[in-house]
């Protein structure tokens, strides 16, 4: 880390952290706006607040806190902040819930009606006229607009799917269909698609407006598909309509859900909070503490700017909006089911900070940073738009700094974004300089966790993250997803290979400085674990654990990539540029080969070497299968001699023979959140080994897993019965079950009596014919509690219960 980045992110930590009190305002849903804000008091509301705070006359002078009494604070509209509601350097504003009190920002509304029965379980009420809202709360929770199919938990895509949703015989069925929307992914699942219904012709066919979230417009998948807000499919718990002609409000309950006594929200607004400064006026130095901001509106239909030549569009607007500010920070803060992106930093942007904060269930994006196009220098919007040579401003770096830079995002919990928009990520960064993102936990996501959606302007570092459980909806991506489509790029790879042939340093015009990636823990068991797609250059790749997927890199140039863990698989070079000036060194992978696509042999040999593979019980021999890439002079294959790769502690031994081949170990304990509070509520990856693993089937694109043969479970070691020798030792006619072969003294396993050579036949009299069949019955059956297991032991069956804790 240079000494001027290790400087600004020192003065964004004290930014983020600073928390003096020095004078006090006091706001509380009980107060009035003519009082002084004083705790006997109190204001009572957020504007209200802020303009006593532009009012108070030490506001520049000294910190200054306005304290929320606990409660819901509702509001009619956005607040914005401009350069007039300012702090300064030593006397920061911050906007905080007083000590204890659980306060909540909402873009909501409380609906109190008189319900009457209308049929089938169905209950309806009038609304005021006039009355909109795209989400309904109950208690909450967010229902589920009435939709076909029906809203499932366990399908993959959308909560379910069906490529009859579209279908002109169901389209028939509904009588007034206009409003409604449908939702497709991709047709490659690079993303998804949404339109709003505006009519339908007598055949069956619909009319819609939309279809312009994704920038690479090759239509839509013609099975992973629903539809919504079509009253004719109101038939399901949870559902809701509205019918804003009539203004009346269809309900489906939940059970034991009584919606007179229930607390009832609808939502109003887009934004809850704007930050709105420009570069000569910026908004600086105000906080926001330990808020709780909800009830805002999806924001889908209006995603519609294409991300440069990405696969991404945009929507500029969040529950909290920054545009224009400096020194500011939110922290602490819990953004709960936000309807769209839950933080968007917009345009020009400096030292902006997200630390600590929980965001979960968010529409789209947690996190997004997105700079202006006009920033750039000769941009193009669309994957198949080029440009001359001649054309192009051949002037490295960007045009104005209208761009988010030397921003954080640290400590943050962050799962189960994309509830709506599938082409999200846990952070996005695009158009955006030297922003930080630290000990982050990111998981269930639809795309990638990370994801950065162009070189300019290049600086990130991406470090102690732990991010897993992604690329769930879609596919062809990673935990960690780039492109780097710049000026250098075009989608003729000899074209580009001429370019650099003139101008060698052209594709660091944009990415000027390098991205880092170090000391992360990734698992993606649907795409690769980083995946550096078309064109991503100026990256440097080091300490990084990648538990299934491996590494990808594909085009681009200037890629270090070394001392990183493959777990259970390989390195993936994908169709490379001639001199492409890429190494990849002194990193332990599974498999002792490659998997290139679109070549064989790369000229860049001399930088890919000294690697391992590692293969238990081996040893060392050279790589000879490596070397068919070209390079791997002196790597090996051998035991890597790992410390306890079960529990997730890859470093390794002494007299390793990576050690020898220069691979340094790296700190296993210190991935994801560190913040007590939220490290309580963070769930961890599935580790190579364990029964949890064992479950997962494929790695995704026809990738299938070949490690681990074992399984760890309450402290015993399983597996499958792999042939007649195995299966004649323990008396049995075949192979059905899961062998235990090892089970400590020590281990839960034993106190529980489980026993070495027993096998496990069924689980609740359910039989279990492998390791990844016991993986799945085990969980599904421990869910209620205690499990009795049907035991093969001593050629005689038993049984025996075990609680899954």
């Amino acid at each position: 880390m240079t000494p001027n980045r290790a400087l600004w992110i020192a003065a964004l930590v004290l930014v983020a952290g600073t928390s003096s009190y020095g004078a006090e305002l006091w706001v509380s849903p009980d107060g009035n706006e003519p009082n002084p804000g004083t705790k006997a008091r109190p204001l009572k509301t957020l504007d209200g607040a802020r303009k006593a705070v532009r009012r108070h006359p030490r506001r520049t002078h000294e910190p200054l806190t306005v304290f929320f009494r606990s409660g819901t604070y509702y509001l009619p509209e956005a607040v914005v902040f401009t350069t007039a509601d300012s702090g300064a350097k030593g006397a920061p504003i911050t906007y905080a819930a007083a000590p204890g009190a659980d306060v909540i920002i909402s873009g909501g509304q409380v609906v109190k009606l008189d319900w009457k029965r209308y049929r089938d379980g169905i209950l309806k009420a009038n609304v005021p006229a006039g009355f909109k809202s795209d989400q309904l709360f109950v208690n909450g929770k967010r229902q589920h607009m009435a939709r076909f199919p029906d809203y499932d938990p366990t399908a993959q895509y959308f909560q379910g799917f069906s490529p009859q949703s579209t279908s002109p015989d169901r389209v028939k069925r509904w009588s007034n269909p206009a409003g409604g929307f449908v939702h497709a992914m991709h047709r490659s699942l690079w993303g998804d698609m949404h339109w709003k219904i505006t009519g339908r012709k007598d055949a069956g066919r619909l009319e819609m407006v939309g279809g312009w979230q994704n920038n690479r417009q090759m239509g839509a998948h013609k099975k992973y598909r629903f539809v919504e807000n079509i009253f004719e499919e109101l038939d399901a718990p949870g559902e809701w309509y509205l019918d804003e002609e009539k203004s009346v409000l269809y309900f489906y309950p939940p059970k034991g859900v009584n919606p007179s006594e229930a607390r009832i929200e609808a939502v109003r607004l887009r934004h809850l909070i704007e930050f709105r400064g420009d570069r000569e006026k910026p908004v600086g130095h105000i906080a926001l503490q330990g808020l709780t901001f909800n009830h805002t509106a999806r924001t889908f239909m209006e995603n519609k700017e294409p991300l440069l030549r990405s696969d991404w569009t945009t929507y500029r607007g969040g529950a909290v909006f920054f545009n224009g500010a400096e020194d500011c920070a939110i922290r602490d803060c819990f953004f709960d089911q936000v309807g769209g992106n839950a933080v968007f930093v917009n345009m020009y942007n400096r030292r902006v900070a997200i630390v600590g904060c929980h965001i979960a269930g968010a529409g789209a994006n947690a996190v997004s940073f997105v700079g202006d196009p006009k920033a750039l220098r000769s941009p193009l919007f669309e994957y198949n738009q080029t440009q001359t040579l001649e054309q192009m401003d051949k002037t490295p770096g960007p045009r104005s700094p209208d761009y988010p830079a030397d921003c954080l995002v640290e400590n943050c919990l962050i799962y189960r974004n994309g509830r709506v928009e599938k082409q999200t990520a846990g952070v996005n960064i695009c158009m955006s300089e030297s922003i930080t993102i630290r000990h982050c936990s990111i998981y269930d996501c639809p795309r990638a966790g990370i994801n950065i959606c162009d070189g300019a302007f290049g600086g990130h570092l991406i470090e102690f993250n732990d991010v897993f459980d992604t690329v769930k909806e879609t596919g062809d991506h990673g935990s960690f997803n780039s492109w780097g489509r710049d000026r250098f790029w075009h989608r003729n790879r000899v074209v580009t290979a001429e370019w650099l042939k003139q101008y060698p340093e052209m594709p660091t015009w944009d990415c000027r400085k390098t991205i880092v990636i170090r000391n992360n823990r990734w698992r993606c068991d649907h795409g690769w674990d980083i995946d550096l797609d078309d064109g991503s250059s100026n990256y440097e790749l080091y300490n990084n654990l990648c538990l299934a997927g491996g590494i990808k890199l594909r085009e681009g140039y200037y890629r270090r990539v070394y001392n990183n863990i493959l777990v259970d698989y390989t390195f993936c070079p994908h169709v490379w540029y001639p001199d492409c000036r890429t190494s990849f060194q002194r990193n332990i992978l599974w498999r002792d080969r490659y998997a290139p696509a679109g070549m064989r042999k790369t000229d860049q040999g001399d930088r890919i070497d000294y690697n391992l593979v590692h293969q238990v019980g081996v040893v060392a021999h050279p790589a000879e299968k490596l070397r068919a890439f070209g390079g791997d002079k002196h790597s090996l294959v051998a035991d890597a001699l790992f410390l306890d790769p079960v529990a997730g502690d890859f470093r390794i031994k002494e007299g390793s023979p990576a050690l020898r081949l220069g691979f340094k170990n790296f700190p296993m304990d210190q991935f994801g959140v560190k913040k007590p509070a939220l490290k309580r509520l963070t769930k961890t990856p599935p580790l190579p080994g364990t029964l949890e693993a064992a479950r997962i089937r494929s790695g995704g694109w026809g990738r299938r897993y070949g490690y681990p043969k074992t399984a760890r479970w309450l402290g015993a070691r399983i597996k499958n019965i792999e042939d007649n020798n195995e299966m004649s030792a323990v008396g049995l006619g075949d192979r059905n079950g899961v062998l235990v072969i090892e089970v400590p003294e020590s281990s839960r396993a034993h106190q529980l009596g489980l026993r070495k050579n027993d096998v496990i036949r069924a689980v609740n009299g359910q039989e279990v014919k492998s390791l990844e069949a016991f993986a799945d019955v085990f969980k599904r059956q421990s869910r209620s509690g205690p499990v009795a297991l049907t035991l093969w032991r001593n050629q005689v069956q038993s049984s025996l219960k075990v609680s899954p804790h």
